[in-house]
């Protein structure tokens, strides 16, 4: 008999379902880090990102499944002993060897940039990054999507100053910056979810929304989760 509960996701990697599939039918992958992942929502409830979006998609009657690829902790550019292989590793196996996909959502980066402050042993190496080295990374990625017909779409990193353990700094805000200006105007994405601004702080963008926020003070709650989906553009999945 079990005693005790937990979230991480031990047995179940993925579901295949038979039969007759509609020919416009396609799957949406959330590829990323504890966003996507879903921190910061009640476990069991279906709030994340992914359930809202994926109930945002049932409304319109648009015939897209959603698959969440997100990992607590993950990273683009180092792998870690608790938080997976790197995002750029994992990427053709998570993503692109899934069937019938469609389009990925990526948000990934937060955690490159604030690992060098944290003495988190999961971690595992955490060198400082550029904002340089995640667009490369970024750029990676997108290359790889493409090259299987696969629509990218980029995800601004979430507001990071507000965090109740150490992950912000101000050089890694600089990076941030850097990061996501050029999500938004780079022009490599196909279109642009702007997990930023759903969640910035009018007041202070660099901080998140009162309301939005999870009790650790950067990751979403269900409104900040929710946010996010409505600002998700679904005619560009």
């Amino acid at each position: 008999m079990f005693k005790e509960s937990t979230n991480a996701w031990y047995f179940l990697t993925g579901v295949e379902v038979s039969g007759a599939a509609s020919p416009r039918r396609g799957t949406v992958v959330a590829f990323g880090d504890s966003l996507m992942d879903g921190t910061g929502a009640t476990p069991g409830a279906d709030n994340r990102f992914t359930d809202k979006l994926a109930e945002r998609l049932a409304a319109d009657h648009r015939p897209l499944d959603v698959v969440n690829a997100g990992i607590g902790g993950n990273r683009l550019l180092n792998d870690s002993p608790c938080y997976g292989d790197k995002a750029t590793g994992r990427f053709r196996h998570d993503v692109l060897n899934r069937p019938g996909v469609r389009t990925v959502i990526i948000h990934l980066g937060a955690n490159d940039i604030g690992a060098p402050k944290m003495t988190d042993p999961c971690l595992g190496t955490a060198p400082q990054v550029t904002a340089r080295e995640i667009i490369d990374a970024h750029k990676q990625l997108i290359r790889a999507a493409h090259a299987h017909g696969v629509k990218a779409v980029g995800a601004t990193i979430l507001p990071m100053k507000g965090a109740l353990f150490p992950v912000y700094s101000e050089q890694g805000e600089k990076v941030r910056a850097a990061v996501n200006h050029w999500i938004r105007a780079g022009g490599a994405y196909d279109t642009v979810l702007d997990v930023d601004r759903a969640l910035a702080d009018p007041a202070d963008p660099a901080l998140p929304r009162p309301g939005y926020v999870y009790k650790d003070g950067l990751h979403p709650n269900e409104a900040g989760f929710h946010a996010i989906a409505s600002a998700v553009d679904l005619d560009a999945l």
